[in-house]
């Protein structure tokens, strides 16, 4: 099978923990794109850097790279090849998923190292 291609979303974002009892704050929920994790024991909220959150604690600074797509749920193994990759080049990533597709968030000041090591595997990067 063909590698997969992955496009470089422009804007930096934020990686919010909340207690798992609050509210989805309105600047999230009217963001164009953002992504909600809750567990018992908290709320995680990822959204563009320029979107306010009042929030417990924050991880700044990721670029997200889309996995386009779409992808169907059947498909085995492409988030691991992918994790492989950028383990093996020392990036730490943040993965989240929609139906269609993954995203893959790396720290800013690692993006560089991403898009080489998934080059030199085989990997199209878009807008980069």
């Amino acid at each position: 099978m063909a590698k997969q291609t992955l496009a470089v979303l422009s804007e930096e974002f934020t990686i919010h923990s909340l207690d798992a009892d609050s509210g989805i704050p309105s600047s999230v929920l009217t963001s164009p794109l953002f992504f909600l994790g809750k567990t018992q024991e908290e709320l995680s909220i990822v959204v563009p850097a320029s979107v306010a959150v009042d929030s417990l604690d924050k991880d700044e600074h990721w670029r997200a790279m889309e996995l386009i797509g779409p992808l169907h749920l059947s498909m085995v193994g492409i988030m691991a090849q992918i994790g492989a990759v950028l383990a093996a080049a020392k990036v730490a990533i943040f993965v989240v998923s929609t139906f269609e597709t993954d995203f893959f968030l790396v720290k800013s000041n690692k993006l560089k190292d991403a898009v080489k090591a998934l080059e030199s595997a085989g990997y199209t990067i878009k807008s980069y």
